[in-house]
C-alpha cells in the first residue's frame, strides 16, 4: 500500500474519532502534547504521523493504538498469529516501515513491531517520545540509537530496553537498511 494513502487513511480515522467524541482540536492537541497546528497537519493526511503521537492520541480517544492504525477493533483473545514476512503495514514516518505483530489481539499489553529503517529517507535523526518503555532487538544491519542525547551503536543481535518518555530516535548506518524488533510497553 502507498505510504501517502496509509497516512491519509489514518488521518481520516483520527479526525473522525476526535469528532465522534466532540473533542476540540485544542483539547486533543493539549492532551497529546502537540500544538493545534501539528494536530491539524496530522489530520490533513499531508504529513507523517509519528508513532508516539498515535499512541497518545489512541489513549486520549479511548481506543487501542491498533484500532487507530488498522481501522478494526481487535477481537482475538486467545492468540494472534503472524506468519514470517507478514503483519499489518503501519504508517509511521516515511523513513520507517512498521509491521504490526499484534494488531488483532484484544487489549494487548504491549505493541510489538518489526521496523525497517531506510538510510536514504532519514538523513537527519528524528527524535520522538511516548509513554511507557521500549525494547529493541536489531535483526539486520546497524543502527545509531539516540536516547536523551546518549548515542549507542547497535549491531545485529544487540538489544536495548529504555524509558520511552525520553527523546529517542534511530538512524540506519553504513548506507544499508536496518531492521529491528520493537516492543512498546
Amino acid at each position: 500500500m502507498n505510504t501517502n494513502h496509509e497516512i491519509r487513511t489514518v488521518a481520516k480515522r483520527l479526525r473522525a474519532l476526535r469528532e465522534d467524541w466532540e473533542y476540540s482540536l485544542e483539547y486533543v492537541a493539549e492532551k497529546c502534547g502537540v500544538s493545534t497546528e501539528e494536530l491539524q497537519n496530522y489530520e490533513s493526511g499531508d504529513f507523517d504521523i509519528p508513532m508516539n503521537f498515535l499512541c497518545n492520541a489512541a489513549h486520549v480517544l479511548g481506543v487501542q493504538t491498533s484500532e487507530l492504525l488498522a481501522g478494526e477493533t481487535p477481537n482475538m483473545s486467545t492468540y494472534w498469529l503472524v506468519r514470517k514476512g507478514q503483519g499489518e503495514s503501519v504508517v509511521r514516518h516515511s523513513a520507517y516501515k512498521y509491521r504490526g505483530l499484534a494488531l488483532g489481539f484484544k487489549d494487548a499489553k504491549a505493541s510489538p513491531f518489526i521496523v525497517t529503517v531506510d538510510p536514504e529517507m532519514e538523513k537527519e535523526m528524528h527524535l520522538n517520545s511516548h509513554e511507557g518503555q521500549e525494547f529493541n532487538l536489531v535483526l539486520k544491519g546497524t543502527l545509531l540509537l539516540n536516547i536523551n542525547g546518549k548515542e549507542l551503536i547497535l549491531n545485529e543481535g544487540d538489544s536495548v530496553y529504555f524509558n520511552a518518555t525520553l527523546p529517542h530516535g534511530m538512524k540506519a548506518l553504513n548506507d544499508q537498511p536496518a531492521r529491528f524488533f520493537a516492543i512498546i510497553i
